[in-house]
């Protein structure tokens, strides 16, 4: 598959995520954030990072791009869109995802290798996953802090859209202990966690990320 990775303006992962993207056995194709073209891709990945300096808020003049008015049109026609820590807050700021993204809880930056348990492997980005699972994989940020209103992490919680959750740690203050979460349709996943920093043996703490990138075959596979 065509998996398309947006770089924007401060982006620091978007060469990972490609690497990751080609690891998972899909080919990877840039895409620059004032272009207008997905260049025919199956898929998108927003990645990791610092976009535009994080000014205003974290995502906030992302979602302004001329890239995510085309990314936002395909996801709401069925496109997987993964976002990753900044793509994850670009994603809520683009209301593809609800809730948002706050500073952490005890206001610093955390980088650490993060336990997590896949709640969801039904989406198009866990589908190589087993509900359950536990895996580890690198966190880096400084607003991973995931907030909604109670009605909204009720229905996030009931329609079993709670993709990923922090295990024995929380470390950013995410309600619920939130990670990641999908869309009702389960073609847009935003995750907190970077799995592209966990896809080789070589580097980082394992494997364990490589999942979120293999999943878009076995997902089309079981549909």
């Amino acid at each position: 598959m065509k998996v398309g990775v947006v770089t924007f303006p401060g982006s620091l992962d978007d060469v990972d995520a490609q690497r990751a993207v080609r690891i998972g056995g899909n080919e990877a194709v840039p895409l620059w954030h004032g272009d207008h073209d997905l260049r025919g891709v199956d898929a998108v990945v927003l990645p990791g990072g610092f976009s535009y300096g994080d000014y205003l808020r974290a995502g906030a003049i992302s979602r302004f791009a001329p890239v995510m008015t085309e990314v936002v049109a395909a996801a709401k026609g069925g496109l997987p869109v993964l976002g990753i820590c900044n793509g994850f807050q670009v994603l809520c700021e683009s209301h593809l995802l609800p809730g948002a993204l706050i500073r952490n809880d005890h206001r610093k930056f955390v980088c650490r290798d993060q336990k997590l348990k896949i709640e969801n492997s039904r989406t198009a980005w866990t589908a190589s996953y087993q509900e359950g699972q536990e895996i580890v994989v690198p966190l880096k940020n400084q607003e991973g802090f995931y907030v909604a209103d109670d009605q909204t992490l009720d229905r996030l919680e009931g329609e079993g859209r709670v993709v990923a959750r922090y295990v024995d740690v929380n470390p950013n203050g995410s309600l619920r202990d939130i990670a990641g979460i999908t869309n009702e349709r389960g073609n847009v996943v935003g995750l907190m966690p970077h799995p592209e920093h966990a896809i080789e043996d070589l580097c980082g703490p394992g494997t364990d990320g490589l999942g979120f990138f293999t999943s878009l075959a076995a997902a089309t596979l079981s549909a």
